[in-house]
């Protein structure tokens, strides 16, 4: 590692190659937790390149514990983390709403390591426990549209530097992987990033494949659609600006989305909404991002349709349906 630190040091870049072998050694704990925390600062300091990206997700795609689905038709809406806002846990929320649509979403999430509460403490939090098998997300997924892939349970690189995240207590290029290494490799993805450089170099990577992508960001730095400002919205076929009424909605204030001070008043945060006892300001928010991920299949017709669908699924209960067949069993 003292070779590699060096050679970063002095302002050089890896390649493909290079971030794909080191990823695999820190998952396989060839160094320990100072080198670790050393190689992962460097890029505190400066953006990861293309080529970084590539590699370190090639090494935990290859890595990650195989899971086979009944379907080749799910969605995720994930977002990358680490924007500072501490918000509700928005496209948590809105993988419900989209779930109790009819929808199958495979979601993708973790612990918190720069937020103090991310989807699986919330989920968590409301009795879900964590399933590792094809078997168990496939029988969620029949029942509820919905089933949870708790990162480290599929990334063993994930494992080995879990506590060293939350230690840092700061954004890594941890959080740009996250929703790159999906191990249920859905068809669509929802992505939300928190700098548009970021969304270049993702606009990059995810071009080149055949998995369909929207980015999405707040132009005042969240990364979803807070409606607090005008958001930007990137898909394979070009790129548009959206202000909140553009959406069919009202601008919010950032207060009005916040999360709780701790895991448990998040989860009651997160429950209320689904029981339809949320703000105006925490649905408004809430269904945006659902709409922008049921538009983005194709399936089920103008934006306004699914506007229509995703206010059914949030106020009707079939989104608190989906959770509580989730949590349940």
């Amino acid at each position: 590692m003292k070779e590699i630190l060096e050679y970063l040091f002095n302002h050089h870049t890896l390649s493909k190659s290079q971030a794909k072998a080191i990823m695999i050694e820190i998952a396989q704990n060839k160094f320990n937790a100072t080198e670790v925390t050393s190689f992962i600062s460097i890029f505190l300091m400066r953006n990861i390149t293309l080529e970084e990206l590539k590699g370190f997700r090639e090494a935990l795609l290859q890595m990650a514990v195989p899971v086979n689905f009944n379907t080749n038709d799910s969605i995720d809406i994930v977002g990358t983390g680490g924007d500072g806002k501490n918000t509700i846990n928005i496209s948590t929320l809105a993988s419900f709403v989209v779930a109790g649509t009819g929808q199958k979403v495979t979601k993708h999430g973790n612990y918190g390591a720069s937020t103090v509460t991310g989807s699986s403490n919330v989920l968590e939090a409301l009795g879900y426990q964590f399933k590792k098998t094809s078997d168990e997300l496939n029988q969620d997924l029949e029942k509820a549209n919905i089933c949870f892939l708790h990162a480290p349970y599929f990334h063993p690189a994930l494992q080995s530097v879990g506590a060293l995240r939350k230690s840092l207590g700061l954004r890594t290029f941890f959080n740009l992987l996250g929703p790159l290494v999906n191990p249920a490799k859905p068809q669509f993805s929802v992505i939300g990033v928190y700098n548009l450089e970021i969304a270049r170099i993702y606009q990059y990577l995810l071009q080149k494949e055949n998995q369909e992508f929207v980015l999405v960001h707040g132009m005042d730095g969240y990364d979803e659609i807070s409606l607090t400002q005008d958001s930007k919205i990137i898909t394979k076929s070009g790129e548009n600006i959206y202000s909140a009424e553009d959406l069919g909605f009202k601008p919010v204030d950032a207060e009005n989305i916040e999360a709780g001070k701790t895991i448990e008043e998040t989860a009651e945060i997160f429950k209320n909404i689904l029981e339809g006892n949320g703000t105006d300001s925490q649905n408004a928010v809430v269904l945006v991002n659902a709409v922008v991920a049921l538009y983005h299949t194709q399936k089920y017709g103008t934006y306004e349709d699914c506007l229509t669908l995703a206010k059914e699924s949030l106020f009707e209960g079939k989104a608190l349906n989906s959770l509580k067949l989730l949590v349940d069993g």
